[in-house]
Order: structure tokens, then sequence, then C-alpha cells
């Protein structure tokens, strides 16, 4: 990944390092660590920067325990949020909450509470002591990686942090009813989606209940399958007292060929029924019926449209639970996916740590098949899966194939290995690449702490890192009573939702009468159907009202509105001057095709008016019904004096402003990919020439080295000279002649030179 590290000087001033620090805060790009050299053990300069739109075709993070696989997550994490990009997280060991534990003043009283006391006993040192050691090695550690308690405090401003906690009370508690609801059209007009769905949350429920059950040989899973089918299709929602009653009560005449009574009789169904009622009245179970609705938009930002870390903590849930909860998250999310436009930016992240047993290569729990059908489809969508496990023979690499970016960190077994390769291979014929097996396995190798192999399908070749330190104190796994205490605080500022009935009492002063109104028969007369539990007759009082069904259409070239609103109303009738007034009426939930001719049983009716009776007023009321539509209906609507976007008829603020960044972010990566495009020539031209140069200065520097040595040969050669004229000389005969050379004869041969020739030559 050449384009993608970014050199820079290990040490400098403070205002030195504060630039190096702005190297990696680049828009669209998160800072996982730096390159590592494998054969000098040791992290080489610069930045490893990674393009968060790479993330769009999904990661897989593999390494045994102790490998820095959660810190490596976590980063990846921390990042997406500085770049206000929301993220799902799912926790199967709790220790991901502690992306909560940022403290910017790095103080140790700010530490305190969240050490581990056991590693400070092992210490010997004072919770104080122990907790101010922690706060310096933090503050050590990240200024070794050009980042500061500043960065720690833009984590925190970007983006919200809030942990969940289905089926406790510890966290932000979760509501599972949304989970029966039905749909969105969407997947209802994708038969095979839709049955996915359908199959995924009925496994899952009979899993809660202890049952086993096969798609198709069981009867009660083909029951279960068959009433979700029909209430969904329809637009019904179903919830765990509704569904009870319709296994005893079943909305169809006949499964397949066969009725209902000979495939499931009254009396095994029952039993059924039973088991359900039993979970439903269980004191525990009252904590998955209780908090904020299973709803994965709403969860993914603030009130204020802030992007928000969404952390799932399912650590305290025994397998069947968690088994349950994971596949109707994933089955929410996948709802959620199929609702959004197609973008090639990254959107959201959906991150599972510990997928073991949720993606297996042989099996089909409930959670895979929606996980599947994520990693196939979510790419178009912007969602980016990352699925992390430090067990990879348990992941099913075939479902992997189309993943384009691996993270992997020091294997345990042989067979670990194995499967990861197969993996990496799989992932690189699907992208056309061509594959070392000999080169990945040396490299895989080498890998230690908090040494990982990037492998990613977007660019050339695979990358050795050294992840960066956290931003967040990684102080283990957290416990349901320290889940409490940083979720108490933001538990008391959420306002408690009011539940809405499904339909709204009107209460009359007059006593109800057993006997039906009699009315003239030009004035039709309709129903309100009862829902959810049926009432004993003399509970039931039916009271008049008016219904006025209307369609109203705001149109506005300039602002590109142009809408129809159906609307149905439910006015009160009295005896007084008017009486109809549109004012006080409330809007009905409930379908034309929905109202019935007839009452129920013995249903007890309340007084009626008498203005009622007259069928001439009708048209009147019809008349101030047009009036009052058209001066009290409007659209409203936000705009952006910024970008002059108009918001969409019937989307909330929060809404608005999520698209807002959703916009920005593809035109930010448009313009990045352009200018990419723009300067690559450029940019290859520079470092051409400097390459071109660095060979220039290689070859000068060789030709200085070898000219010193030469002149070193030379001086030597002249210190040898001289030392033979003042030794050799004066041993030469007065009768030699000058042109024979020194200690050498006339025929070539070498002269024997005597030290007492030597003295008497001298003398």
């Amino acid at each position: 990944m050449p384009s993608k590290k970014h050199p820079s000087p290990r040490k400098g001033t403070a205002q030195d390092q504060q630039s190096i620090a702005h190297d990696f805060e680049k828009l669209g790009v998160f800072y996982l660590g730096r390159s590592y050299d494998l054969a000098a053990k040791q992290a080489k300069p610069g930045w490893l920067l990674y393009d968060s739109k790479d993330l769009v075709t999904h990661a897989v993070c593999v390494g045994m325990t102790g490998s820095g696989k959660t810190g490596l997550c976590v980063g990846l994490l921390e990042e997406a949020a500085i770049d206000g990009i929301p993220a799902i997280v799912i926790d199967p060991k709790g220790d991901l909450a502690n992306l909560l534990l940022t403290f910017p003043q790095l103080r140790g009283e700010d530490f305190a509470p969240w050490i581990n006391e056991d590693d400070a006993r092992k210490k010997g040192l004072p919770a104080a002591d122990f907790a101010a050691q922690q706060a310096g090695l933090w503050e050590k550690g990240l200024g070794e990686w050009g980042q500061s308690g500043e960065r720690i405090q833009k984590l925190r401003d970007a983006a919200e942090f809030v942990v969940y906690t289905p089926g406790s009370s510890a966290g932000l508690p979760v509501s599972i009813l949304k989970s029966f609801a039905a749909p969105s059209p969407e997947m209802l007009d994708d038969a095979e989606l839709l049955r996915e769905r359908i199959g995924t949350t009925v496994t899952s429920l009979l899993g809660l209940i202890g049952v086993e059950a096969d798609p198709i040989k069981s009867r009660e899973h083909i029951l279960l399958s068959s009433i979700f089918d029909s209430a969904w299709r329809t637009g019904r929602d179903l919830d765990l007292p509704a569904l009870i009653h319709q296994i005893q009560t079943p909305p169809m005449t006949k499964v397949g060929v066969l009725d209902v009574e000979s495939f499931f009789p009254s009396k095994e169904r029952f039993a059924l029924a039973m088991q359900l009622n039993n979970l439903l009245a269980a004191p525990g179970f009252a904590a998955w019926m209780e908090g904020e609705a299973l709803d994965v938009g709403r969860m993914l930002y603030g009130p204020t449209g802030k992007p928000r870390i969404a952390i799932f903590s399912i650590a305290h849930l025994n397998d069947a639970e968690r088994m349950f909860f994971v596949s109707l998250l994933l089955n929410q999310t996948l709802g959620w996916v199929r609702a959004q436009s197609g973008t090639t930016s990254l959107r959201a992240i959906l991150y599972m740590d510990e997928i073991f047993g949720y993606f297996p290569p042989v099996a089909n729990p409930p959670s895979k098949a929606p996980l599947l059908t994520l990693l196939k489809q979510a790419r178009a969508f912007g969602l980016g899966v990352v699925l992390a496990t430090q067990n990879p023979v348990d992941l099913d690499y075939k479902g992997l194939a189309n993943t384009g970016t691996w993270f992997i960190g020091r294997l345990q077994t042989e067979r670990d290995k194995a499967r990861v390769m197969e993996g990496l291979e799989g992932a690189a014929a699907s992208s056309g690449k061509k594959f070392d097996r000999q080169q990945m396995e040396q490299l895989l190798a080498g890998l230690g702490n908090r040494v990982f192999l990037l492998n990613n399908v977007h660019e050339d070749a695979p990358e050795v890192f050294q992840t960066r330190w956290t931003l967040s104190y990684l102080r283990g796994p957290l416990t349901r009573t320290q889940i409490k205490q940083l979720m108490d605080p933001l538990k008391r500022g959420v306002p408690v939702e009011a539940s809405r009935s499904e339909r709204s009492a009107v209460t009359s002063s007059a006593s109800p009468q057993a006997q039906r109104p009699m009315l003239p028969p030009e004035v039709p007369q309709y129903f309100v159907p009862v829902r959810g539990r049926q009432p004993e007759a003399q509970s039931l009082v039916y009271q008049p009202m008016v219904l006025g069904v209307a369609e109203v259409r705001v149109a506005d070239s300039k602002a590109a509105v142009d809408v129809t609103e159906p609307i149905t109303l439910l006015a009160p009738l009295t005896d007084g001057v008017v009486p109809v007034e549109w004012e006080h009426a409330t809007v009905a939930d409930v379908a034309l095709s929905d109202l019935e001719r007839d009452p129920a049983g013995e249903a007890q009716f309340g007084a009626l008016a008498a203005a009622a009776g007259k069928a001439r007023l009708y048209d009147g009321w019809k008349t101030d019904l047009s009036g009052w539509l058209f001066r009290t209906r409007q659209v409203d609507l936000f705009r952006s004096p910024s970008t002059k976007a108009m918001s969409m008829p019937g989307e909330s603020e929060r809404d608005f402003r999520v698209r807002l960044q959703q916009v920005g972010r593809e035109q930010r990566d448009h313009q990045s990919e352009a200018l990419r495009k723009k300067y690559a020539p450029k940019i290859a031209a520079l470092q051409d020439r400097i390459r071109r140069a660095e060979q220039m200065v290689e070859r000068q520097q060789a030709e200085s080295r070898s000219s010193q040595f030469q002149a070193a040969i030379s001086d030597e050669g002249l210190s040898w000279g001289r030392f033979s004229d003042e030794r050799s000389a004066p041993a030469i005969s007065a009768g030699d002649h000058g042109d024979r050379g020194a200690g050498r004869s006339d025929e070539g041969h070498k002269t024997s030179v005597r030290p007492e020739d030597n003295i008497g030559g001298i003398a």
C-alpha cells in the first residue's frame, strides 16, 4: 500500500508533533498504525491509512488470544466514529464497552474507577497509584503514535457511545416487540428475502423455548411460519400474545393439502401455546419487553442526528438467548439495509466480535442466513460488515469469499493457518487477483503481538503493520454493574415515551343502552373492529362518531413537492349548536376495508345525538371537512442553508441531517477520487524524479568512495618508496651499475644483502 503510507519524523518540537498528527486526520481514511519490518522487528516511519470506502466490501479479523485483535478492532471503530460513521456492535464477551472509557485529560482519578484491581494487587500497588500508572502509560503510548488527549476529545465530540443490554436493565434495555412487526414493503416484495426472514425468526423463537425445529419436517416451525406469513403479507404486526392466540385458533384452515386439525391437532397446539405463554409469563422475560424498540435506523443515530456507536452487550445471556437476539438484530439490520438507497461510500458498520458459532462452515444456525445475505447484498447500500474471531476453523470461508479486507494476526495451529489460507485464496480468486501462497505463508509465520497482515483486494500487495495505540482505555470485559454505572446518566436523560393504545376511548355522560340505535337507510353505518383480546359482551360499548375520509394533496413546483396524503378521521357527534366540529376529530388508525357492517356480539351502544338521523346534514359536514383540511393541513420541510437542499415530505430533521451527512461523504469521496486521478501522473513523475535523483546520489557516493580508496593506495605506495630509499640504497656496492634494480642482479635473480654489507657501505 505505498500510496497510503505517509512518512514522518519520530522526534521534534510540540509544534512539529502537532503537524505530524494532522497527517492522519484526513477525510475518508482510518489511521490503523505503521508499516512493520518483519526482518528488523520494528515499525517503519510514517502512518498506515486505510480508505474507509474499502470497508464497503467487508472485512474479517482473525488472531489468537493475545494477538492484539481487540485493540485493532477498537481502533477501527474509533476511526469510524471520528469520521462520522455509525456502527452496530455485537459484543458477546463484554469488552467492547471499553469504547466508553475515554479520558481526554488523562488523569489518574479518571482511570481509577475502571482499573482492574486484581492487576493492582499483583503489582503490589494501591489502587490510586496503579490508576496513575495506567494514566501515564496511556499518555506515553498515545504520544508515541502521534496522538494526545485532544484526539480523545475529538472522538467524544464526533459520536455518541451507548451500551444496550437486551434482557437486562443494566444498560439501555431493548424491546423485541418490534421484531415481530411486519417487514418493510421492499422486503415483502422480495419473496426469497421474506422467506428467509420468517424462517430465521421462527427458528430463533423456537430455540428460545428449547425446540430444535427443522424448517421442512417440524410441525411447530411450519405452523408458526404460516402464521407469520399470513399476518405479514397483509401488513399486520404480531406480538407474542397475538401469536399465542393464533396458535390456538390459526388464521388458515389448511396447511398444504391437509386441514389444520389433521396436520396439528388442537391439543398439541395448546401445548406449544403453553410453552410460549410460560416464556411470556416468566419474570425474567419482562426485561425483553421493555425499553427502546429494536429499530436499527434510530439506533445508528441519536435524536439530533449525531452518529452513534451502538454496542449490544450479550455476555449475560445464555446461548439460546444470544442466538435469539443476534438473529433478530441481523434480520432488523437486513430490513434497514433494504430500505436504504444505493451508494459506494461507507454508510455504517456492522461489527461482531467472536463470531464463533454464528457463522459455521457446516451447520445452519438462525444467524447464518441473514449474515450471509448481508455479506452478499449490503455492500450495494454502504453497510460494511466486520467479523472477528480467534477460531478460524469455525468460519464459513466460502461465505467470506467476497470479503475484500483481511486482518490476520498471530495464529495458533497449522490447521488455523490452512483455513485462513483457504479464505485468502478464495477472496483473491473472487477479485481476479493473483495469489502467492508461498509468500503469504512466510508473512504469516513472522507475525507477532500487535503485528497484523493486511490483505486488501483494492491494493496491489499485502502489507504488514503494527496497530496504533487505542484512544479508549482497554481494561478488559466490563461487568453489568460497571455498564450500569456508565449508562445510568444517559438513562436518566432519556424521556419515557407514552404508550399509544390501538384505539381511543370516547366517554359519554349518558348511560349505554343494549339496543342498537335506529337510523334512516340513507345514513350508512360501520363499526370499528375489536382488536387484541376479545372483551366480554357487557364491557364493549360502541360510541357514535362521524367518519370522514379524504385525500389531501399538497403541491408546490418551486419546492418540488407533490404529495397526496390519505386521512381518516373520527369526529364526536353531539347535540350542540354545531353537532360536528372537525377540530376535535382524531385520526383513525383503521383501514376502510377493516370496518364491519355489524357490531360484535351483544355489545352496548352509547346515546345517539338527534342530528345523526338527519341525512341532509351530512353534505354540510362534508363541505366543512374540506374547508378545515384546506386551512390546517400543510407539509413542513427543512432547508439546509449551506447546500440549499430541502428535506423530503415527512422526513424528520434527524433523518434529514443523516441524509445530508451521507450525501456529503459521497461528494467527498467523489472529489477525493477525482483529485487522486488528476494528480496521479504528477505524483508518479515526482516519484520518478526522486528515484533518479537517489540513483545519481548513490552513483556519486560510490565514485567518491572509489576515489578515496585509490588515493589511500597511492599514499601507501609513496611511504614504501621512502622506506626503500633510506634502507635499501646504502646496501648497493660501489661496483654495481645504476640501472640495476635494488637487490636484484642483471640476470633478474634476487641477491642476498647482509647487514654487515650495509654497515660497510655506510662507512
